[in-house]
């Protein structure tokens, strides 16, 4: 039992550091029959800066509010919690604009769209999960530094991630106390 759940431990911890696809690819999905003309933004992120995006609609489409749902990934393998942000409309109902601080070590930063229509009906673009990702100017995913600067990297000479000493220390206590609970 001990040696299936140490497994599994490893795993989970495995899946955290490279659950992240792969990196340093942008990634942006459909928005045909959404009422989104386009999204424009940078094709980098970079940490402690504002990270703008302006959503232009379609002629004629019946949103009326516009949330940017965004969350941060950085470094360790670790993604913060969703962060909701309402667009703000230009005042010409055709352009909604918004902005969110990237954090430190960001790798990238990953969003959809939660649209509220004239109706109340809501949709939420895309589907499930994120549609749009954009990897930082310096990340480290799978092992491997990438991106046009290397100020994280210069930070983490010996190419460990930065906590994972902390996520191995809180791993092996939660293997301790599942085990100790199971000689009782």
């Amino acid at each position: 039992m001990r040696q299936s759940l140490a497994l599994l431990m490893i795993a989970m911890l495995a899946l955290s550091v490279s659950g992240a696809g792969q990196g340093g690819v942008n990634d942006s999905t459909s928005t045909e029959g959404t009422g989104i003309a386009s999204v424009s933004y940078a094709d980098v992120v970079r940490e402690n800066t504002e990270f703008d995006i302006s959503v232009m609609l379609d002629e004629g489409n019946n949103i009326s509010k516009i949330e940017w749902i965004t969350q941060v990934c950085i470094n360790t393998g670790i993604c913060w919690p969703p962060q909701k942000t309402e667009l703000v409309d230009s005042g010409d109902g055709l352009t909604f604009t918004g902005s969110v601080l990237i954090d430190d070590y960001a790798t990238y930063a990953n969003w959809r769209f939660d649209i509220t229509r004239s109706d109340d009906s809501t949709e939420t673009v895309p589907e499930s999960g994120f549609g749009w990702k954009v990897w930082s100017d310096c990340w480290f995913d799978n092992g491997t530094w990438g991106g046009a600067s290397t100020d994280c990297k210069e930070e983490n000479d010996d190419s460990s991630l930065p906590g994972f000493s902390i996520i191995t220390a809180m791993a092996g206590i939660a293997i301790a106390v599942f085990s100790r609970k199971n000689d009782d």
